[in-house]
């Protein structure tokens, strides 16, 4: 009922997400307190719902320190991404329009999450003079890494709510993006020679490569760092070393470059050091803990990335002499932030009720016994579609991660296997998401034109949805 509740009010339009799963939350609360299958009583939900916040709490620096931060290093002063001047031949225009749609609009997406990679994408392929329906769909493209996106705060969140390690869950997961970006990467091409900006096989090969290098690397850094700062450690390198092959630039132009990009370099390198020395990791992770809740994530302020990304703002902020407009930003990033923090909570809030009732097992196990091993099949299909309608994999997550772990642990399937898909699937429409559609509309100044924008990217969704589908069906027949 949850699901349904939210699901329909989403879907009829007559809800935005937000009140959506407050009417979710409610209708979940109702249910937990009179047909849970076992004592849930008020108290019991109450604690529930303190959990529920307390993941929320977790995510919130995340989300207002990446934005924040992504304010001060890139607005002020006209600061740009390190790509010059405008394209002057074939070429240069199909690099430009690669490094934005691969490289640059990701590596944004992972510092801010909710869209902000779109505006980078934008920025830079408006002056590739494109059709208005194809730089709606090339700046979507900014998306195809979601996993990474908002410094990994939506596999933080999801290994909280599987009860799983967040490092081990988004490399399980990954390997699913893997594979959505290699068929993704020829729908490109395809879209690209639609709008003239063609490429031969060798420069085809040369962007397989990049995106290869690309994939490898992002997947290593989450292995070693874990999913908070891998997109950043991993694709800052790689777009400097873009920058230099596809730039050339002079002496000059390079010591300007490195002066726009020196604030990411500083918290790149900072980040990367509090989770590769282990002294450093210890000392700041231990110096303040907060764990009030048993088996979700403990609170380490000095540790958490959030908190540099609010360090590094300011900093940023009082070197460049732009401590006057500090207020300015912070309502800003308050602003486009603020509907995301309160949905993650409440989204958390109901996962909490679901499990702590026993109302997420007892599901699984209904659906097991009526559809054996069969049943994880259809729950990664149904998180895609509402984590597209509520353009939150957090959302979909909220809803079926706990079911998903107690049908796996009832049927004998691969656990880890089941939650990585859980965590693909609730993310991989959110591409095409509708509400991302009409923001992407709105950026590039084409409303209206969402229905021309669903047509060219239906590729896109088809290719998800079956990569989707055959890993559903491998763990049911428990080849993976």
């Amino acid at each position: 009922m949850p699901a349904l509740a939210i699901i329909t009010l989403i879907a009829s339009g007559r809800l935005g997400t937000l009140a959506a799963s407050f009417v979710g939350l409610l209708v979940a609360l109702v249910v937990t307190l009179s047909s849970a299958p076992h004592e849930f009583l008020a108290a019991h939900a109450a604690v529930s719902l303190l959990r529920g916040i307390w993941i929320g709490w977790n995510v919130l620096p995340y989300i207002l320190g990446g934005l924040l931060f992504w304010q001060m290093a890139i607005r002020p002063g006209n600061a740009a991404m390190p790509v010059d001047g405008g394209p002057g031949d074939p070429r240069a225009r199909r690099r430009l329009l690669f490094s934005a749609c691969f490289l640059i609009g990701p590596f944004a997406e992972s510092a801010t999450g909710f869209g902000i990679g779109i505006i980078g994408t934008i920025v830079l392929i408006r002056r590739l003079d494109l059709p208005p329906v194809y730089l709606i769909c090339f700046a979507l493209l900014s998306q195809t890494m979601i996993l990474w996106g908002g410094m990994g705060s939506s596999s933080i969140i999801a290994a909280a709510l599987a009860r799983a390690d967040p490092t081990t869950l988004a490399v399980n997961a990954s390997l699913f993006l893997v594979v959505f970006n290699i068929l993704w990467l020829p729908l490109y091409w395809r879209m690209a020679d639609k709008v003239g900006i063609a490429a031969d096989p060798r420069e085809c090969a040369s962007e397989a490569a990049w995106l290869g290098l690309c994939l490898v690397s992002v997947v290593a850094a989450t292995a070693v760092l874990g999913p908070e700062t891998a997109m950043l450690a991993s694709y800052g390198p790689i777009i400097v070393l873009r920058y230099l092959v596809d730039e050339r630039p002079d002496r000059r132009t390079l010591a300007r470059s490195v002066q726009r990009m020196m604030p990411f370099v500083v918290l790149i390198g900072w980040l990367v050091a509090t989770r590769l020395f282990a002294p450093l990791t210890h000392v700041l992770e231990q110096a303040i803990r907060i764990a009030p809740f048993a088996g979700l994530p403990a609170w380490s302020p000095l540790f958490h990335a959030g908190t540099w990304l609010i360090v590094g703002a300011v900093l940023t902020g009082l070197l460049r002499g732009d401590a006057a407009i500090f207020g300015a930003e912070i309502r800003s990033a308050w602003k486009t932030g603020r509907l995301a923090i309160v949905t993650v909570m409440t989204f958390a809030m109901m996962a909490e009720l679901l499990t702590g009732s026993g109302v997420a097992e007892g599901l699984a196990t209904g659906m097991a016994s009526a559809l054996g091993a069969w049943a994880v099949v259809l729950t990664p299909q149904l998180s895609a579609i509402f984590g597209a309608l509520a353009n939150s994999g957090n959302a979909a997550n909220g809803l079926f991660m706990s079911s998903q772990v107690n049908l796996a642990i009832s049927t004998g399937l691969n656990v880890k296997a089941v939650v990585a898909l859980q965590q693909a699937a609730a993310q991989s429409l959110n591409m095409i998401s509708p509400v991302r559609m009409s923001i992407v509309c709105g950026m590039a100044g084409t409303p209206g034109r969402e229905r021309e924008a669903y047509r060219t990217m239906f590729p896109f969704g088809i290719a998800t949805v079956v990569v989707t589908l055959i890993g559903s069906l491998l763990i049911a027949l428990k080849i993976i």
